[in-house]
């Protein structure tokens, strides 16, 4: 068994470098799936289309744009008491599943935010698990909706646990259970930047996750590749490894050096290495 890799284009994003530029350097470090940063109104399809076929480059699926990630992201709040905001983000994960089926993809993440809690120290409290369950369990039928409509896009939701910096309900494998153990058509997610903050363990957690496990991130600790850190991967290969996890590996690194093809080819080349090991 081998992984299949893909990297995200949101990571590229800040690098003002022309997408053209990115692709060639992309395919020279040994990619050929990306994952299409989730802005569709400001996404111009056709140039994309045409740029991803020259390079033969496979779109995996969206990443979805949450929170500080996107000048947008603060509105995209699916747990928000304001109805006005839950209806911006429910439009917008229309047009996203839309925008995946154009580019031939299949998945969207979800990260499930909510408005500020100003009274919290997310550095030191948690949300009470009753306050944390009545939230979550309010956007099931929601959440049942959207992935109806996925469907008929073929395209499939994943709920996304983020930490605690971005939000305190949905933070953990055990937040996102709330949701999988009443949306059959909605699978997991899980990102390793965001799991080393909030897991006790990365095999446990991906072991019982098993096959709802849809898909999965890899950054390493400081949001670099992988190997530029200090997370164990040898430990997360081998558990995907374990439940014969046959969903794309995908990379999401925040880059600041136009410069980066050593740098993503290396953390690929680091992964591969310990895949054959």
């Amino acid at each position: 068994m081998t992984f299949s890799y893909s990297i995200t284009l949101s990571s590229f994003l800040k690098l003002q470098k022309d997408f053209k530029l990115i692709f060639d350097d992309l395919v020279h470090a040994g990619f050929s799936n990306v994952e299409m940063f989730g802005e569709p109104d400001e996404t111009n399809r056709l140039h994309f289309k045409d740029l991803l076929s020259v390079h033969n480059i496979h779109v995996t699926g969206v990443t979805g744009m949450w929170g500080k990630s996107s000048i947008n992201g603060w509105k995209r709040r699916l747990l928000s008491n304001d109805p006005s905001m839950v209806k911006c983000s429910v439009d917008y994960i229309f047009k996203c599943i839309e925008l995946c089926n154009y580019f031939g993809g299949n998945k969207i993440n979800i990260c499930l935010l909510s408005d500020p809690i100003n009274y919290l120290d997310v550095t030191h409290n948690n949300v009470r698990e009753k306050e944390k369950s009545t939230l979550l369990e309010k956007c099931i039928p929601v959440l049942k909706k959207l992935s109806l409509f996925a469907k008929d896009y073929d395209v499939e939701l994943v709920i996304e646990p983020l930490n605690r910096y971005s939000t305190p309900y949905c933070c953990n494998y055990q937040d996102a259970l709330i949701i999988l153990k009443n949306c059959p058509d909605v699978q997991l997610m899980l990102d390793t930047f965001h799991m080393n903050i909030e897991e006790d363990s990365f095999s446990k957690i991906i072991l019982q996750a098993d096959s709802r496990l849809a898909h999965i991130h890899f950054a390493d600790n400081n949001r670099k590749m992988p190997g530029e850190g200090h997370i164990d991967f040898k430990e997360i290969v081998r558990s995907l490894k374990k439940i014969s996890y046959n969903g794309y590996v995908s990379f999401e690194p925040i880059l600041s050096d136009p410069d980066f093809g050593i740098e993503v080819k290396s953390g690929l080349d680091f992964i591969k290495n310990l895949e054959l090991a």
